[in-house]
């Protein structure tokens, strides 16, 4: 792509979002600029504090089991009480326990305020997805989603950099420094977002129009459950890159360096491509999309059973990120779509769950296979879950556009889909979401 076409396509990228939308995105954008504790809470365990590393590793499942607990409250709370009540809880009370970790000295204190951290931390995100399914038009949402999601990753980039220089200095000022920027994101959020939550018509109460949703009724949603399932298998896979990828290349006799060299790969390439290949996905179907990226995200892990210089690490990091980059605001807008209006607090929150059970099951999954089989199991592990999760999307997504859609936010029009214009057709049905 040349210099002016990767310049039009940016400038299509951002245009048209509201201002609310890139209120969000700054919030989004400086919380993982203060990124410390989930990078180098191992470290600093093992390092500074000289404890053992399966207790680093009981500290770091604990704060994962806290992302579990939250995904589900948080929802109930995004739908109940509102997307910015609920942002500014979260935010707040992880400025809190962040600095408050930073403190604790006796083992079981770090562990309970892990957990704490794990669940606070992981308490904005069914907020901050409904928020920008609320004030962003159907059309627009895969390209807000990816931005949002470039904004994640530019933000990890620049924290990861900068956070290693300040650990070298004093963990306490990285634990002291998140909770500062959490801080200001809560203040982004009190100033500058107005609540989005979508009022019921007739009034607080259900109508015959629109059932009170429960966690059950997200449960008995078989359609969406099925898109959970697969986030969760597209998750096992994704995972492996911070969890089996650093240990396979360590008992083939790479350095912690060479695995850093290899993994900063992914981040260059999301920062570089999310928004030209955006750009260019935008329009198309997005089962074919899904289909693709679960099978690229698996066979680019497989092909890592052949890799063997560094350099041909990186190359498979480069197949699974482009997996990824496709995958993640496709997915995102599809979830979305499936969403009712009303509900998608509990919605969203159920499907972070697939990825924080996820994080607690792809370490065991990697040190199981690579213990008692060896690291090429692993690989072709995840080339079998690609085939299953490709299969999944296939058959899931067949007929969507007949039937399943919501609302637009505040048009009232019937659009169904939410993965680009081939997925927003007018039916006459509600509208996506």
């Amino acid at each position: 792509m040349s210099a002016a076409r990767f310049g039009q396509a940016a400038r299509e990228s951002v245009s048209g979002l509201p201002r609310a939308f890139w209120w969000l995105w700054t919030s989004t954008l400086v919380n993982r600029l203060g990124a410390f504790v989930a990078t180098f809470m191992t470290l600093y365990l093992t390092l500074d504090r000289g404890y053992s590393a399966s207790f680093a590793g009981l500290v770091v499942a604990l704060h994962g089991l806290g992302g579990v607990v939250s995904s589900l409250v948080a929802g109930v709370m995004t739908d109940r009480l509102g997307r910015r009540p609920t942002l500014l809880a979260a935010q707040a009370s992880t400025a809190f326990s962040v600095a408050l970790l930073g403190f604790m000295e006796h083992p079981a204190a770090i562990a309970a305020v892990a957990l704490l951290v794990g669940v606070t931390s992981n308490a904005s995100r069914p907020a901050v997805a409904a928020m920008m399914a609320d004030i962003v038009r159907p059309e627009d949402r895969v390209r807000a989603f990816a931005l949002n999601y470039w904004a994640i990753n530019l933000g990890f980039a620049v924290s990861a950099t900068a956070a290693g220089v300040i650990a070298e200095y004093s963990y306490l000022a990285g634990f002291l420094g998140e909770a500062a920027l959490t801080l200001v994101c809560a203040v982004l959020v009190f100033l500058k977002l107005p609540e989005s939550r979508p009022e019921r018509r007739g009034g607080a109460s259900a109508t015959a129009d629109e059932p009170a949703i429960g966690l059950g009724t997200v449960l008995r949603d078989g359609r969406f459950m099925g898109v959970v399932g697969l986030s969760f298998l597209i998750s096992l896979i994704f995972t492996q890159g911070s969890v089996g990828l650093p240990v396979a290349m360590g008992a083939a006799g790479f350095s912690p360096g060479d695995y850093g060299l290899v993994i900063a790969v992914n981040g260059v390439l999301i920062v570089l491509l999310q928004i030209p290949v955006t750009a260019f996905i935008e329009r198309r179907d997005p089962q074919k999309l899904l289909v693709i990226s679960a099978l690229l995200a698996g066979y680019g892990f497989a092909l890592t059973a052949f890799a063997g210089p560094v350099w041909a690490y990186a190359l498979t990091v480069c197949v699974w990120t482009l997996a990824e980059i496709v995958n993640s605001p496709t997915q995102m807008s599809l979830v979305v779509r499936l969403s009712p209006v009303h509900g998608r607090g509990r919605y969203q929150g159920v499907y972070n769950l697939s990825w924080a059970v996820a994080s607690l099951v792809a370490p065991l999954m990697a040190g199981l296979m690579i213990d008692r089989y060896g690291a090429d199991w692993l690989w072709g592990a995840t080339g079998v879950l690609g085939t299953v999760a490709a299969a999944g999307y296939w058959l899931l997504m067949r007929g969507l556009s007949e039937g399943d859609a919501d609302t637009g936010p505040g048009t009232g029009v019937a659009v169904a889909g939410g993965a680009g214009a081939a997925m927003s057709k007018p039916v006459p049905a509600d509208a996506e979401a």
